[in-house]
């Protein structure tokens, strides 16, 4: 007989998200709610759970709540951070994991869900140019994760001694090369290793901000020189703040000289993989020692999904090895994710992933990322015409922008990106290399039209101009 508790849930819950997709354009982007009005709205409603809801009274406040107190980053009009709409395959994986709710972190309780996991990284894996036969994948809650996991498997396999006797062991600092433009979870992850932020080396950049051989060069002979170890080197494939792409290629080149691991950070940048246009951009990925790279991001999947790759197996073994009495036992030919990655109990993060592959094709994602690429090119041209200046050098879909009102301080980016919510435009301010702030769009969602990037570059001119 059927579950009609779930079926109630569920039809409420469908019926909600299909009409607010199919409204989304004519919703306001930004909330206008204060915290304490939201929590008094809990407090009045659900202070004590004493009451039970019925399903579709529920669904009804909640779908409420999501609707008029949260910002809408699935709006074609939102050019902020790397959260695009997801997609619908994407949707209904969430579901089905919700409904079958297995349990990844032994293999044998779930041989479909890992395998299929295990599949999808293996032909992405392939994507990136990494050989999927000596590649050992995992998804994560997020790049974060995928970054941390990198530097343990990194000072686990360069650093002897520290997997039984952590940085106690240690005769030699390990340090980490990065730019000012990497993400900071490389310094959460510096702290959480045990290394301390000190470890953490910011390389001078080029005029582009792309980091420079030259001077990670001299910075590797200068920690060598005073006795420290050279560890890792985190280029990055599409910084948050301008899409700026390292050159990976001098920089593989470097960390292969000097016998330091090559991580490259390309949670964003990574989907350039499945296009030949953009694929020439992270040229040099395949040589990494371990990549992130998030699906919830250029992907359209939801939150969250990060993934890692690592062309170590026995490293990332040895890096999360564990043995229990109360774990099944291993099955022959497969991996225990308990045992090969930082989770212990995991969710099927990957179906979601394989879903949106299966139901799209290969030739759907390259002609969304395309499409995607070219409204960025046509954003800048645009922006141009209006006689703003782009400030960041990237084939990617972030544009960030000045003239000579911000330039000169007559106004702020803070200013017009706050302005421009009144006129249902999301972007944000972002200091590039440390300088003045100045404007930021990226185009998130694959529902923005050229129709939208030029009537942003309109309003923007006028709230600018409006300011002198």
């Amino acid at each position: 007989m059927p579950d009609s508790l779930t079926q109630r849930f569920l039809a409420a819950a469908l019926a909600r998200v299909v009409a607010w997709r199919g409204a989304i354009r004519d919703a306001r982007i930004t909330p206008t709610v204060s915290a304490a009005g939201v929590r008094a709205h809990l407090e009045r409603h659900y202070g004590d759970f004493s009451v039970a809801w019925p399903p579709e009274r529920l669904v009804e406040d909640v779908g409420a709540m999501m609707e008029g107190w949260n910002l809408h980053v699935i709006h074609p009009r939102y050019f902020g951070l790397f959260n695009p709409p997801t997609q619908p395959a994407a949707i209904a994986a969430d579901l089905l994991v919700a409904g079958y709710n297995p349990q990844l972190a032994a293999w044998s309780h779930a041989p479909a869900a890992n395998e299929i996991e295990l599949h999808t990284l293996g032909f992405l894996a392939g994507c990136l140019g990494l050989d999927p036969k000596r590649t050992t994948s995992c998804f994560t809650t997020a790049g974060a994760e995928a970054n941390q996991s990198a530097l343990l498997v990194a000072l686990t396999d360069r650093v002897e001694g520290y997997g039984e006797s952590g940085l106690a062991g240690v005769r030699e600092e390990p340090v980490l090369y990065v730019t000012s433009e990497s993400h900071h979870s490389l310094n959460k992850a510096a702290h959480t290793t045990g290394l301390g932020r000190q470890a953490v080396r910011v390389v001078d950049t080029d005029k582009d901000l792309r980091m420079s051989a030259a001077a990670l060069q001299e910075a590797i002979r200068h920690d060598r020189t005073a006795g420290r170890l050279p560890l890792m080197v985190v280029g990055t494939a599409g910084t948050t703040g301008g899409g700026i792409i390292d050159p990976l290629e001098q920089l593989a080149a470097v960390c292969a000289e000097h016998g330091v691991w090559f991580h490259v950070d390309a949670a964003w940048g990574g989907a350039a993989c499945l296009s030949p246009l953009l694929r020439p951009a992270i040229a040099g990925i395949e040589k990494a020692d371990s990549v992130t790279w998030d699906a919830h991001k250029w992907l359209c999947v939801p939150m969250g999904a990060g993934m890692f790759f690592c062309s170590h197996p026995d490293a990332v073994r040895e890096t999360f090895r564990i043995e229990t009495s109360y774990m099944p036992q291993d099955v022959t030919d497969t991996v225990d994710p308990y045992a090969s990655t930082i989770q212990w109990s995991r969710r099927n993060i990957g179906l979601k992933v394989f879903m949106s592959l299966a139901a799209l094709g290969s030739e759907g994602y390259r002609a969304a990322i395309e499409t995607q690429a070219r409204v960025g090119d046509v954003l800048r041209e645009e922006l141009r015409r209006h006689g703003w200046r782009i400030v960041n050098d990237t084939p990617l879909p972030v544009v960030c922008f000045s003239r000579d009102q911000i330039d000169d301080g007559t106004t702020s980016a803070e200013q017009i990106a706050l302005a421009l919510q009144d006129r249902n435009f999301w972007i944000s301010p972002v200091s590039l290399g440390g300088g003045r702030s100045v404007l930021r769009a990226c185009i998130t969602s694959y529902e923005t039209t050229e129709e939208d990037v030029a009537a942003l570059a309109r309003v923007v001119t006028e709230q600018a101009t409006g300011y002198s």
